[in-house]
């Protein structure tokens, strides 16, 4: 990744930011951009489709439930932040290295 993802701790985790392009051809992680995660996802954003295959998706790639990644804002925006049941230092190794 470009650049570097900004991870802050919080209790119980992480907190992330994100860029997300809903409607995409595919479903994936893009990269690191400006300092949020940019990922891509095929769903609509319409009725929180969108919301829903960013958390599975981030969970998937980090190994956790999908109970594990919350997003707390940015619930109707491109620009989300999320957290995530996982220290930081964890969290930026799977997603530079992908595991």
């Amino acid at each position: 990744m470009n650049d570097e993802l900004e991870l802050t701790p919080v209790a119980g985790g992480t907190r992330l930011r994100l860029r997300v392009k809903p409607g995409a051809r595919t479903t994936a992680i893009v990269g690191a951009h400006g300092g949020a995660l940019k990922l891509a996802v095929a769903a609509a954003p319409e009725k929180g489709k969108a919301n829903r295959a960013v958390v599975a998706l981030l969970a998937e790639a980090l190994g956790l439930p999908s109970s594990a990644v919350t997003i707390t804002a940015g619930e109707t925006s491109q620009d989300k932040v999320a957290e995530i049941a996982l220290e930081p230092a964890a969290v930026r190794a799977i997603l530079t290295t992908g595991r």
